[in-house]
């Protein structure tokens, strides 16, 4: 069960603060795009996205794009936001997030995976070693495999609270 569960929850990406990775120890940052920097398939970051990552960027905290999209989608995203990415990230499998670190030359400890899935984003961080921060989605997808999943998401949180 300890797989699943994140080590910290916050609302939105933009909630993070460079004063609170250093107090984690955490210097890089593995961001997933959909439903957290935008809504699911938007091409365009979500409001507050790129004046976080410029804030970011400028306090020395290095970040990475990690998502199972597409090569192209992951790429057009990441240029807009100045980052380098990894596609195709194969989410849960740490093996996406391992090429980031080996990318950036880190360790998985420095690092925090930010993600609005428990089954990829969550799951994949804490296989790897990395500090898991579990965000509220911006828009919850519609379609019956996320409905599924995040119904499952709901009953672990039922879980963790009893």
């Amino acid at each position: 069960m300890a797989l699943f569960k994140p080590k910290e929850r916050i609302d939105k990406m933009i909630d993070l603060t460079p004063e609170h990775l250093r107090d984690i120890g955490v210097n890089t940052l593995l961001l997933d795009i959909d439903n957290t920097m935008t809504t699911h398939d938007n091409p365009i970051p979500a409001e507050g996205v790129v004046e976080w990552i410029e804030r970011m960027k400028a306090a020395g905290v290095v970040m990475i794009v990690v998502s199972n999209n597409n090569g192209e989608r992951v790429r057009k995203f990441s240029e807009l936001l100045g980052l380098e990415y990894e596609g195709l990230a194969l989410k849960p499998l740490p093996t996406g997030f391992r090429r980031a670190c080996r990318r950036l030359g880190v360790k998985p400890g420095q690092t925090a995976v930010v993600g609005d899935q428990i089954f990829t984003d969550i799951l994949g961080g804490n296989l790897l070693g990395a500090y898991t921060v579990w965000t509220v989605p911006y828009l919850p997808e519609q379609g019956a495999k996320f409905r599924f999943k995040r119904a499952l998401e709901r009953l672990l949180v039922k879980l963790w609270r009893d």
